[in-house]
């Protein structure tokens, strides 16, 4: 079994980006073939595909982790953008309308307090667990709706309606201040606010800024503003450890000011988000900090990361004398160092 997200951004995309990039057909028959692979995983009561399947049988499964028998909201809601370009690219329309689909099912929900919940239930179309993060789980849904209107030349308005609904949700219920003035995302659980915020979370403050163009008039300022806040709340989950680089969350709490708690939430495996954000904010306000910022993460990077053999997590950003999980991920070459 294979992660039908994770194929579909890693491979499908990849394959995509280097077909458009060197112009050879191999990079787009292959995309094809692999989302040919993907297709049976759609073969639901509902149509929100399994968040697994296996290639060669095309039989889907969910995570046995995830609440209730659940499909995941970042995974199903982060197809769009490929699938679309693969209806493009090859005149078939199947690919388009898998997406589609799970667009118009998602429009006819209800959702408490306007917000989206993490898990969908591909059999009875019903909610599971009510708990919403703009981190993981559910970051990518939303980060796909806005591109999904860029891509189209911003006439798919239904997706930037429904980005700015969304994101109007998240901002009444999820976004707060610490005591210390820092801006934070927090995780809606079960009716209530848990004050902790993931390093995935950070891809937001770029996300803020990149809608703010298309925002209303009275809206852009505010919300290149709070992407602009969130970056610096991410710097500061940065600067506060011994290794300059952030942990992989961070809680707002007891005194507690953007510095990770538990000891599982204390690593950095050489994510991009924060670095994104530190990125999106200089292109669309060139202020020199950012640049700044993002060359003291890559130095950090360089420093307590890099191995004879390339470039390894770290266990503990808090400790002087780090340990390697010894994993370089994809997405550091992909999305991190890019």
């Amino acid at each position: 079994f294979v992660s039908v997200f994770e194929v579909n951004i890693r491979f499908i995309g990849g394959l995509l980006a280097a077909y458009y990039l060197s112009g050879q057909e191999v990079f787009k028959v292959k995309a094809v073939q692999l989302a040919e692979k993907l297709l049976p995983a759609f073969n639901t009561p509902t149509g929100i595909p399994w968040a697994m399947v296996n290639l060669k049988s095309g039989v889907g499964r969910n995570w046995g982790w995830a609440s209730a028998g659940s499909s995941i909201l970042a995974e199903f809601g982060t197809l769009h953008m490929e699938f679309v370009h693969l209806t493009y690219l090859t005149g078939n329309p199947a690919y388009y309308q898998k997406v589609m689909h799970i667009r118009k099912l998602l429009a006819k929900m209800d959702r408490p307090n306007g917000l989206y919940p993490n898990y969908l239930n591909p059999r009875t179309g019903r909610w599971g667990q009510h708990h919403t993060s703009v981190g993981g789980l559910g970051d990518s849904f939303y980060e796909y709706l806005l591109k999904a209107w860029l891509m189209s030349d911003r006439t798919d308005t239904e997706a930037r309606k429904t980005y700015d609904d969304a994101i109007e949700a998240i901002e009444r219920h999820l976004i707060r201040k610490s005591n210390g003035g820092l801006t934070f995302i927090g995780e809606w659980k079960n009716g209530h606010l848990e004050r902790k915020m993931g390093h995935l979370t950070c891809f937001a403050g770029g996300m803020f800024a990149l809608g703010a163009d298309g925002s209303p008039d009275d809206k852009a300022g505010h919300y290149l503003q709070l992407g602009a806040e969130i970056a610096h709340t991410c710097h500061e989950s940065y600067d506060r450890t011994v290794l300059k680089l952030g942990p992989e969350a961070f809680k707002f709490d007891s005194g507690l000011e953007a510095v990770a708690v538990r000891q599982n939430e204390k690593y950095y495996i050489l994510r991009p988000e924060v670095i994104e954000t530190y990125w999106y904010m200089w292109r669309f306000t060139h202020d020199p900090k950012y640049r700044q910022w993002g060359w003291e993460a890559a130095q950090a990077i360089d420093k307590y990361c890099r191995v004879s053999g390339g470039f390894s997590g770290v266990k503990d950003v808090y400790s002087s004398n780090p340990t390697y999980d010894d994993v370089q991920q994809s997405f550091f070459l992909a999305e991190t160092l890019k």
